[in-house]
């Protein structure tokens, strides 16, 4: 994690669901529509998410020509909020501890994925749409592997960390987090006798028993 300020993340929007139609503003409106089908579990189309803005089957294609350019915009704007959480949790970690800063980021992460479950799905699997579509996708996620990465080089630089080899570190952390959000949405905690009201609990222990391999003592 980098030692210094943290860069001004874009902020998202949090409502999660579709407003009512203005004039101006159908194109937020679709995306906040389209957001609100894949959290119902419904089939997203243009057409679908024009039916729920109140406005004629045709009208939306003069923004979302596409399915897929739909989605993209839906991934772009719940990857938004994601790093509107993301930008939260650094905020209160302290920029001279780089673990505690990589704990307070895999913490955010698994609480975003696990209350916002279908856009996790959205920009994390490419079950709706090809992500290598979407520029401004492919930017964020760079930026944020980059984020850990000063992270991870913070703690070596300050001889926290048992291992020197930073790319394995981050991949298992990566890993740790997306399997455990994946545990979560797949319905597999039950089977492993973690009550639901544990969970969050059980992420912290998990993250805490990562950090505590990775650390020199």
């Amino acid at each position: 994690m980098p030692t210094g300020p943290t860069p001004k993340l874009p902020r998202g929007r949090s409502a999660a669901e579709a407003r009512p139609y203005h004039h101006g503003d159908l194109r937020r409106v679709l995306i906040d529509a389209a957001l609100q089908l894949a959290a119902e579990g419904a089939k997203v189309s243009v057409r679908e998410a024009a039916r729920r803005a109140a406005v004629s089957p045709g009208a939306p294609f003069r923004h979302f020509p596409t399915r897929d350019a739909l989605m993209a915009a839906a991934a772009e704007e719940a990857q938004r909020r994601f790093r509107t959480e993301i930008e939260a949790a650094l905020g209160q970690a302290s920029p001279a501890e780089p673990l505690a800063r990589f704990r307070a980021f895999g913490l955010a992460y698994l609480r975003w994925a696990m209350r916002n479950p279908a856009h996790f799905e959205i920009i994390s699997t490419g079950s709706y749409f090809a992500h290598g579509s979407s520029a401004e996708l492919t930017r964020d996620n760079s930026e944020l592997i980059a984020l850990t990465e000063r992270m991870l080089t913070d703690a070596a630089e300050q001889g926290l960390l048992r291992s020197d080899d930073l790319k394995r570190i981050q991949i298992a952390g990566r890993a740790l987090v997306y399997g455990f959000a994946r545990m979560k949405l797949d319905g597999h905690f039950q089977r492993w006798g973690v009550e639901e009201g544990e969970i969050e609990r059980m992420a912290e222990g998990v993250i805490d028993l990562f950090i505590a391999g990775i650390t020199k003592r």
